[in-house]
């Protein structure tokens, strides 16, 4: 199947690779053009506007959006709202609000192109281990794409599927960033639990290595986690400064129109805010931000 991806940060450039690698055909199209030489390389036709783009794709277009949420995204979309025709289809693959999202495919309706939001998840790690992706959409257009869906997901009846309809994937993909922020506190509080406790001079490079095999708490983002303190349980250099990228405040905030209570959420987004504010040398903040960096590349501040 032929689909052009436009935005080729690293979780972009490595879902342009498996798909090259599952047999599809690639447009690949990037603001700078170095991220674009490196996929033709491998295989990829490279693009070097968004009208070249739709140039070079056959009716009816896929072209897939992997750009940050926000303004990038908006300008994008518009720019292909006004080159695609009827019967094309725009998928957004980034995390964007869902409201901008059900806003955004109302506003193709008219003009016949279709819309299909996908909450994708999977970090650096993807291109091996394949995608999870929650898809909003027309029933049927989600049924073309199948093909492409099946490639990236981690087997092709595993780890994707249809959630809802227009803003259903990037509102799932939201609750699953909320999630994965409590499961994330709650692991790295435990770890400065038994970091504090000297007396007993536990390693936690080696319990995180024990819980990962038979435990009940075991998980990727442990795996994750074992992996950095393997190179450095003491994480000297990493700053107690954890960002966040939208998605958890997005969560608490629908939890609290829709009456529904959340603390573990919230206050695991309350303590990325408290690691920006303070000096303290939080061991917890620092396991966030080495799980952070772990799963998804985010940038590490470092200490001084």
């Amino acid at each position: 199947m032929q689909i052009a991806i436009m935005g080729l940060g690293r979780m972009g450039a490595n879902m342009a690779r498996r798909l090259l690698r599952g047999g599809h055909e690639v447009v690949a199209y990037n603001r700078s053009p170095g991220p674009v030489q490196e996929l033709v390389a491998e295989g990829a036709i490279g693009a070097t506007s968004a009208q070249d783009v739709v140039d070079k794709l056959r009716a009816p277009r896929v072209v897939w959006l992997m750009v940050p949420a926000g303004d990038v995204t908006e300008h994008q979309l518009q720019t292909f709202k006004s080159l695609l025709s009827p019967g094309d289809i725009l998928i957004d693959g980034g995390n964007s609000n869902y409201r901008d999202t059900m806003r955004r495919a109302a506003d193709l309706q008219d003009t016949g192109i279709h819309f299909v939001d996908v909450g994708t998840s999977g970090g650096v790690w993807g291109l091996t281990e394949g995608y999870s992706m929650m898809i909003g959409g027309e029933v049927d257009v989600v049924e073309h794409l199948r093909p492409i869906f099946e490639t990236l997901a981690p087997a092709a009846d595993k780890g994707w599927g249809r959630t809802g309809p227009h803003g259903a994937g990037h509102f799932v993909k939201m609750v699953h960033n909320g999630i994965e922020y409590g499961m994330m506190q709650a692991y790295a509080e435990g770890f400065e639990i038994m970091k504090k406790k000297t007396d007993l001079e536990l390693k936690v490079d080696e319990i995180a290595e024990i819980w990962r095999y038979g435990s009940v708490v075991r998980s990727w983002l442990l795996d994750l986690t074992a992996a950095a303190f393997a190179e450095d349980t003491e994480l000297v250099d990493i700053a107690p400064w954890v960002a966040d990228s939208g998605e958890g405040r997005w969560t608490v905030q629908e939890a609290i129109d829709l009456d529904v209570p959340s603390p573990v959420i919230t206050l695991a987004l309350m303590m990325r805010f408290v690691s920006r504010q303070t000096d303290e040398d939080s061991y917890a903040a620092k396991v966030l931000a080495v799980m952070r960096n772990q799963f998804g590349g985010h940038a590490i501040k470092k200490e001084v």
